[in-house]
């Protein structure tokens, strides 16, 4: 009932196939034909760090998700095409075979968004077949499935389609454990209702955490340093919350802030009202990410 309300009152995204890959195309089209931010044009956040390195083996994922078509590399290539192309080491991660862990940067933070957006969405898992999404008709309207249109042929070809990653009994029931209590400032559902990009992606983290044996403490912490990395502008907010109480977010537990009260689309509106509000960059779109930044701010999981 709670997410029936939720989908209701708008919070998730449900809108037609078609008229969603318009929209994120056109997205694309704009966004990848903008300039690339200047040095010293956006002030780096009190909550960020320079890199974070997560802790999992990556291997030969974008090898075998574009083997099964979740990733078509001619249409992943094409949008980064305006911006110069993919670096030497997004290339790596895309089509190399032996990737130990990646470090996130602010500069391949939408980059990561878009694969781990291919790899929950392609990767077989229950959460997708039977969980919270599986229950509201047809999934392939939703802004993560309808709007992944970087895959060969249709994208729901590929949901919940493929063994990309295998887990034992004990590491699926950790991945459904912590995916309900990890949300996303663009949307009301947590991630085992992964309805837009960010939380199809941290699904496919999540996963790729649990694969490599992480525990739920990990789990917790490389999500929010990711999530910070996503939604830069809104945890710099939560983090000046966290100081006028005199708290800092690095040392509060990350299964918290994670959590409905902060990291949710109407956990954040209570606490951003709380803080003075600064000019802000371009975040939390949930569009497929060109790397370049969106004609204006973007809140939600609209395009």
């Amino acid at each position: 009932m709670e997410n029936e309300n939720q989908i209701k009152n708008g919070s998730s995204v449900h809108i037609g196939v078609l008229v969603l890959s318009v929209a994120v195309a056109s997205y694309i089209a704009y966004s990848a034909g903008q300039g690339a931010p200047k040095t010293g044009q956006t002030p780096q956040k009190e909550s960020e760090s320079a890199s974070f390195e997560i802790p999992m083996n990556w291997g030969d994922l974008g090898v075998k998700m574009i083997s099964v078509g979740v990733i078509d590399p001619e249409k992943f290539e094409s949008i980064y095409a305006q911006r110069g192309g993919l670096s030497p080491e997004e290339k790596q991660i895309l089509y190399g075979s032996d990737n130990k862990s990646i470090k996130m940067t602010e500069e391949n933070a939408g980059f990561l968004l878009n694969m781990l957006w291919a790899l929950g969405l392609g990767n077989k898992n229950d959460i997708l077949e039977s969980g919270p999404m599986s229950k509201y008709g047809d999934v392939g309207n939703f802004a993560s499935t309808g709007g992944w249109i970087l895959a060969k042929n249709d994208p729901m070809d590929h949901y919940s389609r493929h063994r990309l990653i295998m887990l034992t009994d004990d590491q699926q029931k950790l991945v459904e454990r912590v995916s309900q209590n990890i949300y996303r400032p663009c949307c009301d559902n947590a991630t085992n209702f992964p309805d837009c990009n960010h939380g199809m992606a941290m699904l496919g983290l999540l996963e790729l955490l649990a694969a490599n044996g992480a525990s739920e403490q990990t789990m917790y912490k490389a999500a929010l340093r990711i999530n910070q990395f996503w939604f830069p502008d809104q945890y710099a907010t939560i983090a000046k919350y966290l100081q006028s109480k005199g708290k800092s977010i690095e040392s509060a537990d990350p299964r918290e802030i994670l959590g409905r009260n902060y990291s949710s689309a109407s956990g954040f509106r209570k606490i951003a009202a709380l803080v003075p509000q600064t000019e802000s960059r371009s975040s939390g779109g949930c569009g497929v990410d060109s790397g370049q930044p969106a004609a204006k701010p973007q809140q939600g999981c609209g395009i």
